[in-house]
């Protein structure tokens, strides 16, 4: 008997390390409670487990590390009383979680007939997933997350307009991981947001969703900075994230209070640490400072909306905000001779819950907008957002301490006067920061010159990196960042050794190759060319002025790579290249209708109103062209070609040069002459405007029409009441005659011959919304003769699909 029993022993030893080696889950292979699965690459394990202070058995899948991080569980609302739960696929083909007593206590309900020939992984993200086959996912757990988002899980819901999708629902306790009170997820009234809330009510927010990150996060270019996005489809709206570092053990977790924590696994303590947090302070919650209160991030403290004041004081002083704050004066809109309001504006603002947006091109159209509706309470412009409104009570206002937006509060006039009384001590502080400024400047001036010589005479070293360039007619010296490199041989490797069909394009200073990396990501390669005399500084001109703007109409500088004589750009790659090969080619030209080059044109004006007003430098282009805006997939445009680019100083309006760069045609006459400002760059535009019109290029016109300009045939048809005729016959269509006739007024505003007559591009932006009756006559545009030489170079460019362009390159008087 005894040696019988020994060999029950080793059978049952034997038996149960093959149930720890088990790799999946078959329907004559199961998981007991003993047992458990370990992921490939060995970060996740699927298996039984007891939380604290319980004995209670639930199947779960945690971070195989010393510290248990459980990140999904089956049964979390039906544990399992001891150790007899056994997770099997049954004879449907159905993932069964079992008890003792054979009762199905967790399903993976898989509808439809029986399945045959399944099999249960756990995959490297942590994504439990029954295949078909080996093959085909018929279920995964990422598709039912508990309280935890891992890379890679993609929770998705509906776009219905107005309502919340729950997303994670949090454990009870520590102890239980049952749903909990608290929940996580996605708002989609107004603009997407992530929204918490405790049983139902919201209990915190992240703010408006901008396409790129969450404008109402303190900080929010480095808040959940690991890829965390909202990815908005017709259809339906997801949330996920990709860190960039695809080794980090990382995950996102609603937990049993209602706090958003992010935990990333620290190798050299062996210990989990707390990245993100949210709420980070108690008056962050939703709510806490009522109706025209605002939430003090830097005192975790509420305040009363300037020209608002508590409606319970009593409760104010003793912390107690909800009751929130009353108007101290009457808005006068409505009211017979009473003032006009006016707009108090507030910085870094977390902008307040119950968003409404308009449909307005500007800035100036989203204030008029407001000011002329007596119900709007407040607004605020952005970029990638547009006009946003509110005309209920503001709730939920911060005053965050990085990042936010502008936003503008309707104040009766008596209240915005009443600041009026600092306006000595406002100037006084202007004045001194204006001279500490100056000295400043002045300072890095002469430092950079001392540098600038240093280098010249051989005393400075090619080892002191691409920090050493800069160009001569850069206005305010900035500080370089140098942006990523790339080697030689892995461009050469992306390119196929820069084969011909690869090639994109060519222009002025070198080749455009499209290239694909070893990850799969495409990408464009404008090599400079050895020959070029102008290269070297246009290329350290781009990277440094490009490397410093990020709008999603403006072309995105991935890296460069410098070796040798190489000298290369790298960007993200445009699949429909660039806007003259749609303009301009009769197959490419149906592909844009004209809502189509509505959007287009919006999006160029967006562009240039960040790089001239938006952006922390402000930047002239200094040639604008077809060929310079590229198309995404959705054939969106990007600006493109910064090589010519200047960066302007803070006050500065104009500035000369002693070269002039750009393409004839699309060159103003000040320009031509080595002065230029904002409106070089509207004269560009507005020739551009006056090409999508009427699908004719500006440079070779003078084949046609008794050798005028395209900008001279248009001014002789708008004098003689014939404008009709410049319209391209595949988008002149009735119901947008006026629309179009209206873009061709504003391209001739734009290409008057004096520089004071042409709008600033924010102008141009509210001309679209005029109307047509309200706009100022144009007055005679220049060049309405052709007078190029023969002598002229091609104009560079950056996916080129043009031949007949012609550049100055040099203009330098005798």
């Amino acid at each position: 008997m005894a040696p019988l029993f020994a060999v029950f022993l080793i059978l049952h030893s034997f038996s149960k390390d093959l149930c720890h080696a088990l790799d999946m889950i078959t329907t004559t292979q199961f998981l007991m409670d003993s047992d458990s699965i370990l992921s490939g690459n060995n970060a996740f394990k699927l298996g039984f487990f007891s939380p604290p202070n319980t004995s209670n058995r639930y199947l779960g899948i945690w971070f195989n590390k010393p510290v248990r991080t459980v990140v999904w569980v089956a049964n979390r609302d039906i544990p399992i009383s001891d150790t007899t739960g056994v997770l099997q696929i049954s004879d449907d083909g159905n993932l069964e979680l079992l008890n003792g007593v054979k009762t199905v206590i967790w399903s993976a309900n898989l509808p439809g007939e029986p399945m045959t020939n399944v099999t249960v992984v756990l995959l490297d993200t942590g994504n439990l997933v029954m295949l078909q086959n080996k093959s085909m996912i018929i279920w995964q757990s990422f598709d039912h997350p508990t309280n935890t988002l891992l890379p890679g899980m993609k929770p998705t819901a509906p776009t219905t307009p107005n309502q919340n999708h729950v997303v994670l629902r949090s454990w009870k306790s520590p102890s239980d991981p049952s749903v909990g009170e608290f929940s996580l997820g996605i708002g989609t009234a107004g603009i997407p947001q992530v929204l918490t809330w405790n049983n139902g009510v919201i209990y915190w927010r992240s703010g408006p969703w901008d396409g790129n990150q969450f404008i109402g996060l303190p900080n929010a270019d480095t808040t959940l900075n690991d890829g965390f996005v909202l990815e908005l489809e017709p259809q339906n709206i997801s949330i996920n994230f990709s860190p960039q570092d695809t080794s980090l053990l990382l995950s996102y977790m609603v937990d049993y209070k209602g706090d958003i924590l992010e935990h990333y696994w620290d190798d050299s303590i062996k210990n989990w640490t707390l990245g993100f947090f949210a709420p980070s302070a108690n008056c962050e919650l939703y709510g806490t400072c009522g109706v025209f209160g605002s939430c003090d991030h830097v005192n975790s403290a509420c305040n009363c909306l300037q020209g608002f004041q508590p409606k319970n004081p009593n409760e104010w002083k003793k912390g107690i905000w909800r009751s929130g704050c009353v108007r101290r004066t009457k808005l006068q809109c409505g009211i017979k001779g009473g003032n006009q309001d006016g707009f108090l504006k507030l910085e870094m603002i977390k902008v307040p819950d119950n968003i409404q947006t308009i449909s307005v091109f500007s800035e100036d159209g989203c204030r008029s907008k407001c000011l002329n509706n007596c119900s709007c309470l407040a607004y605020s412009y952005h970029l990638n957002i547009g006009c946003m409104v509110w005309s209920k009570d503001l709730i939920d206002t911060q005053q965050i301490s990085g990042g936010g937006v502008e936003f503008f509060l309707r104040l009766a006039v008596s209240e915005l006067e009443g600041g009026k009384s600092h306006k000595w001590t406002v100037i006084i502080v202007l004045v001194v920061a204006a001279i500490g400024t100056t000295l400043l400047v002045i300072f890095i001036y002469l430092l950079w010159r001392k540098q600038r010589r240093r280098f010249a005479t051989g005393q400075g070293t090619r080892e002191e990196g691409l920090s050493r360039y800069n160009t001569e007619d850069n206005i305010g010296q900035v500080e370089l960042q140098e942006p990523p490199l790339y080697t030689f041989d892995n461009l050469r490797n992306a390119t196929d050794n820069f084969h011909l069909g690869n090639k994109l394009g060519e222009g002025g200073f070198g080749t455009v190759y499209k290239g694909v990396l070893e990850n799969g990501d495409e990408i464009a390669i404008k090599r400079l060319s050895r020959s070029s005399e102008q290269g070297m500084e246009e290329f350290m001109n781009e990277v440094t002025v490009i490397s410093k703007l990020q709008h999603r109409n403006l072309v995105r500088l991935l890296g460069c790579c410098v070796e040798g004589d190489e000298k290369m750009l790298i960007y993200e790659y445009m699949p429909n290249r660039s806007l003259d090969a749609f303009l301009f080619d009769p197959q490419n030209r149906e592909r844009l209708p004209w809502r189509k080059l509505v959007t287009i044109i919006e999006g160029i004006c967006r562009g240039l109103l960040y790089l001239h007003r938006d952006s922390r430098l402000r930047i002239i282009h200094r040639d604008l062209k077809p060929s310079n805006i590229l198309l995404d997939e959705d054939l969106n445009p990007k600006i493109s070609d910064f090589g010519m680019a200047r960066i302007f100083g803070g006050n500065q309006d104009q500035a000369n040069t002693r070269r002039v760069v750009g393409t004839y045609g699309y060159m103003s006459p000040e320009y031509a002459m080595g002065h230029f400002s904002e409106k070089t760059d509207v004269y560009s535009f507005g020739v551009i405007l006056l090409e999508i019109v009427s699908a004719r290029r500006n440079t070779t016109f003078h084949r046609y029409e008794q050798s005028l300009t395209l900008t001279g045939y248009a001014w002789k048809l708008w004098n003689e009441g014939n404008i009709d005729s410049l319209i391209d016959p595949m988008i002149r269509e009735p119901h947008f005659q006026s629309d179009i006739t209206k873009c061709i007024q504003i391209g001739l505003l734009c290409i008057q011959e004096l520089a004071r007559d042409r709008p600033n591009i924010s102008t141009v932006i509210s001309m679209f919304e005029t109307d047509i009756k309200q706009l100022p006559q144009p007055n005679k545009p220049p060049f309405t003769e052709w007078e190029a030489s023969s002598k002229d170079q091609q104009s560079s460019s950056f996916y080129s699909n043009s031949v007949n362009q012609y550049s100055i390159t040099v203009l330098q008087g005798r």
